[in-house]
């Protein structure tokens, strides 16, 4: 049977709607997963329902994580926060660990994993930490932007047999201080945390990139979402 997978819904908040950019289902659903965008819910029992029903969680990407949620002021150049979404997603993280149903998160899904266990955030590159390295590109999205560099003791290394990859690249927040529970998986050539494991739990992994963009054409990425969805289709 597909596992169902839910996914943080994006928000519009001039449209006041939720929304979901096809990638991130075609990309599930072409790796064998059955793909559901959730509602926007924090209430402890629809919660408990959702998790219950749902066999692993896509984390997106999107509004930018609420600095307050990691104990820290909010700078001028920090963009739109979605404290709805915040307070949704700590609540479906905590009961996926609780329950060790397998996550991915993408983009803002590192950062706000990074942050809700106990790491920080820069809350904006080009002010905080300017670099040469191209981490906001402009369109086509699915072109790759910059290199990372693979931990080879990484399960990240071992899916792809590489020790590097070229990556898509759209964000102005990264991880700063990664949170004690994770491990590092793939490093940018300034340095910055790409992607990060949980040993702890039978899956866990984040990526700063965007392989909902980049799948069709970018067998790693494909192979991403496949070793997630094959980890949702194995109910333990």
């Amino acid at each position: 049977m597909r596992g169902i997978i839910g996914l943080i819904p994006l928000v519009d908040d001039a449209r006041e709607s939720l929304w979901m950019l096809p990638g991130y289902m075609e990309g599930i659903s072409a790796a064998g997963g059955l793909p559901v965008m959730l509602p926007l819910e924090a209430d402890d029992d629809a919660l408990d329902r959702l998790c219950g029903l749902c066999d692993g969680f896509l984390l997106t990407g999107g509004h930018d994580v609420s600095p307050e949620f990691y104990g820290q002021e909010r700078l001028p150049a920090c963009g739109a926060t979605s404290p709805a979404r915040d307070r949704m997603e700590d609540g479906v993280l905590r009961r996926a660990m609780a329950a060790d149903k397998p996550v991915l998160g993408i983009c803002r899904g590192l950062q706000f994993i990074n942050a809700a266990l106990g790491g920080t955030l820069w809350q904006d590159l080009p002010t905080q930490r300017p670099t040469d390295v191209c981490h906001r590109q402009r369109p086509p999205y699915d072109a790759p932007a910059h290199a990372v560099d693979l931990l080879p003791d990484a399960p990240l290394a071992a899916l792809t047999g590489a020790e590097s990859l070229q990556v898509n690249s759209y964000h102005h927040q990264a991880v700063r201080d990664l949170a004690a529970p994770l491990r590092p998986m793939a490093l940018s050539v300034d340095g910055l945390v790409e992607a990060a494991w949980h040993p702890g739990q039978r899956f866990l992994w984040a990526v700063q990139w965007h392989p909902e963009f980049s799948w069709r054409s970018d067998p790693a990425a494909r192979a991403i979402f496949r070793a997630f969805v094959d980890a949702c289709n194995a109910r333990p």
